[in-house]
């Protein structure tokens, strides 16, 4: 490769470094704004976030500065890109414009967001996996708007919203010392879940197998048990008519005699 070439010139898909669009739904803002910084760093643009010097504009720093605005841009939503775009706007001006429609009335975003998390429960989601995400998601965008929680705050949230079957476990964690980070408390409820799965699949296989044997142990149904007396009414007619034969033909061949 070219010595000459700038390493940003190279990404030919931002969506490769950066895999989750900024919306106003999910509010992402924290994780991907981190996505954002580290990759300008590693591919040596991290200046363009900063205001631009213009002693030092020329044709290479406003390429520089385009591919820049085509990541952001490639990584926001329609609604948002709709919102910051305007001609010969700079990457550190468009930088702005997110930051600043995610950090203004953080007051009333920190209340939604609080409201949002105390109401999140397990019960809501498919699994333990995604109640946990949806957790730290919701954590990380109070700290998008300074209203960061503790990690204990942290845990004995997501340990507020289980459900009954997961009381002992929840337990267990908050008398744990010292008291487990969101990580190691996820991971505990995570192999909790699937403890209880594999148990309710053995169950399940037990009960199977019983039915079918307590099937086959019951197989003289009413039709087989009336089929059964059938057969032996027939026999039984069968062997009197005989014995009615043996006996005529006896008093035949007397008469004769």
């Amino acid at each position: 490769m070219d010595s000459k070439i700038h390493p940003a010139v190279t990404v030919s898909n931002i969506k490769n470094f950066i895999p989750i669009t900024l919306d106003n739904e999910s509010a992402q803002y924290v994780t991907w704004s981190e996505l954002f910084r580290i990759h300008c760093t590693a591919f040596q643009v991290s200046h363009h976030l900063q205001p631009k010097p213009a002693a030092t504009i020329d044709e290479v720093w406003k390429r520089l500065d385009a591919i820049m605005l085509q990541w952001i841009y490639g990584t926001i939503s329609t609604d948002l890109l709709q919102t910051i775009i305007k001609p010969k706007t700079t990457a550190f001006e468009a930088w702005n414009a997110l930051e600043s429609l995610f950090q203004d009335n953080k007051l009333a975003r920190a209340l939604t967001l609080q409201q949002k998390l105390t109401n999140t429960r397990l019960e809501n989601f498919s699994n333990m996996e995604a109640y946990c995400r949806e957790v730290k998601v919701l954590s990380d965008q109070l700290t998008n708007v300074d209203a960061p929680l503790s990690n204990q705050q942290l845990v004995l949230q997501l340990l507020g919203g289980l459900t009954e079957q997961y009381e002992t476990t929840a337990t267990i964690l908050q008398q744990t010392i010292p008291f487990p980070d969101f990580n190691a408390a996820r991971s505990r409820l995570c192999h909790a879940e699937a403890q209880k799965n594999t148990q309710a699949l053995r169950d399940a296989q037990t009960a199977g197998t019983a039915l079918q044997a307590s099937t086959s142990k019951t197989d003289t149904t009413p039709e087989a048990r009336t089929d059964s007396k059938s057969e032996y009414a027939s026999s039984d007619r069968g062997r009197r008519r005989n014995r009615g034969r043996e006996r005529g033909r006896g008093r035949q061949n007397f008469g004769r005699g």
